[in-house]
């Protein structure tokens, strides 16, 4: 008995053999089946005599049907299965938040909140009987107060995301937003490119933070190392605000990464002053510095080369001795950053392996608490402005990370959300459905600038109004205000705590002290047992 397996090639062959037959003798009108019988029939047996599938061996014609199904996979459970809730990596809500904002529609929601309250992790923010007022929602912090050029920066603004990563008119459209708003576009490290300026040298462009990566793209020598003129010819036009060193990301920490020849077109080569069409590395780490005390004092030539600009670096957090260095240098030597953003490792790429992606890299919450309070306990806190990335779209998240220790909030996905992007996962095949993450001209011809750039002025004005009505409720007039007491967490069905006594927070100057003076409480086990063994002039610990 032939297995069912067969029954497709078998009805195929028996469409193809009476098809033919009946075409050539009986009505010729049935040319168009035999001819589609046997296609299928020739496709089968093509099937059963490849070697890299098994399932096509073994399920001729029948297997491609499972290949279509689980090529669908993903649209059908996002348009027909996905609760509105779950979080993979952002939820139908979530989503939908940044789209009806970022469109200028009702972001209102009927009859009661989706979530359950009294399952543990739960978080909200206490308010005030007595609510504030708040006069604008155009929150913003000085960064690099007493440098030649300060910064005034937004507390919410367009975290790293190269040219290469996203199409032109990705890059045109964020950036032509940032103007509109008022407030600053990573570059990422993919330089500056003729897309991040004004089309119009009399036009204004949106701020740039230049971020330096492993490649120095941008700034680079002929054999890839640093080029101190290079940098200074770019870092001082008038659009580069502030000068980001890159060491880590969240997505992929401790990972470099290349970029093929084939996709290094001339415009890609231009901006990272490499050759076209070579494969572009970039490293998994830096060559013009390898202990903390180099990693400050290129942050000082940097701030000296660009012209007193705002200067600091981005890192995910993994090593704790490693940052405790880093502190320690900034001690040792006087140099501090004006700035550090910390990158949580539930932040987002183009690509990155899964191992990466699911376990490397600490979550932001203990990496931004790790960076704060290591900076408060050496003293050193209201000399350094810290920035946040890591899965921030709404206001409460905002809230949440300002609350923890961060000064601003950067986000990636969710201006990516504000362009249109349907989270449809597809960003390292060049076929982004929507033209944000592709080189394709005809899939980015699809995302129209003036509309989109509008539509990312309208996502962050939308929830710095959303900030300010959260704040006001508490009772407070600036999100600087905000403090790790405001938040609440459900910690069990029954039983709920502030975040402040939740997590550990140092005291001032507390690591300059002795562990065990009475006047000071006990320091965490992280502190404890890693700053000790911590040095300024090298990234390894004391043994």
């Amino acid at each position: 008995m032939v297995p069912l397996r067969y029954a497709a090639m078998i009805a195929a062959v028996a469409t193809f053999i009476s098809s033919l037959t009946v075409t050539l003798v009986v009505d010729s009108g049935w040319w168009w089946l035999a001819l589609l019988s046997g296609a299928l029939t020739v496709r089968g047996i093509m099937d059963m005599r490849q070697k890299n599938h098994a399932l096509l061996r073994n399920y001729p014609l029948l297997a491609h049907f499972r290949y279509l199904l689980e090529s669908v996979r993903p649209e059908i459970r996002q348009y027909f299965l996905e609760e509105d809730a779950a979080a993979t990596p952002f939820s139908r809500n979530q989503r939908s938040l940044v789209y009806q904002r970022a469109k200028q529609d009702i972001d209102k929601r009927p009859f009661g909140t989706q979530l359950d309250v009294y399952q543990s992790d739960y978080e909200w923010i206490n308010h005030s009987i007595k609510p504030a007022k708040v006069g604008s929602h155009d929150f913003r912090i000085t960064i690099g107060a007493d440098r030649a050029h300060p910064y005034s920066a937004s507390v919410f603004n367009i975290s790293a995301m190269s040219f290469g990563s996203l199409s032109a008119n990705a890059i045109r459209a964020l950036n032509r937003g940032a103007q509109m708003g008022r407030f600053m576009h990573d570059t990422g490290e993919g330089s500056i490119s003729r897309y991040h300026r004004p089309e119009h040298p009399d036009e204004p462009g949106g701020d740039l933070v230049w971020e330096i990566g492993s490649g120095y793209f941008g700034c680079r020598d002929e054999h890839g190392g640093f080029s101190p003129e290079r940098f200074a010819a770019n870092a001082r036009q008038a659009q580069v605000k502030m000068i980001e060193i890159k060491l880590s990301q969240g997505a992929k920490p401790g990972h470099g990464g290349m970029l093929p020849g084939a996709k290094v077109s001339a415009e890609i080569a231009e901006a990272r002053g490499i050759p076209e069409g070579i494969d572009c590395i970039s490293p998994s780490s830096h060559s013009a510095f390898d202990t903390p005390v180099g990693l400050l004092q290129f942050v000082e030539q940097l701030r000296t080369l660009s012209g007193g600009k705002p200067t600091g670096f981005k890192l995910a957090i993994g090593h704790p001795w490693e940052f405790f260095g880093i502190v320690k240098a900034m001690m040792a030597t006087g140099i501090t950053p004006d700035f550090i953003v910390i990158d949580g490792g539930e932040g987002g790429t183009g690509a990155a392996p899964l191992e990466f992606t699911d376990h490397v890299g600490v979550p932001l919450q203990e990496a931004l608490l790790l960076v704060h309070n290591t900076l408060v306990g050496a003293g050193l806190r209201n000399r350094v402005k810290l920035g946040a990335s890591g899965k921030i779209v709404t206001a409460f998240d905002l809230v949440r990370t300002l609350a923890l220790g961060a000064d601003w909030c950067n986000s990636a996905r969710g201006f990516m959300f504000a362009l249109g992007c349907i989270q449809s996962q597809s960003c390292h095949t060049d076929r982004c459905p929507t033209g944000i993450a592709t080189q394709d001209p005809l899939r980015q011809r699809a995302l129209v600038v003036p509309d989109k750039a509008q539509r990312v002025a309208n996502f962050h004005q939308n929830t710095l109004k959303a900030l300010a009505e959260l704040i006001a409720a508490a009772g407070l007039t600036h999100p600087s205000e905000l403090r790790p007491h405001h938040l609440v967490r459900r910690v069990s069905t029954n039983q709920v705590k502030l975040v402040s006594s939740l997590l550990p927070y140092l005291e001032p100057g507390q690591l300059l002290t002795e562990a065990d003076a009475s006047s000071v409480r006990p320091l965490p086990e992280v502190f404890a047992r890693y700053w000790p063994v911590a040095q300024a002039d090298s990234f390894n610990p004391i043994h």
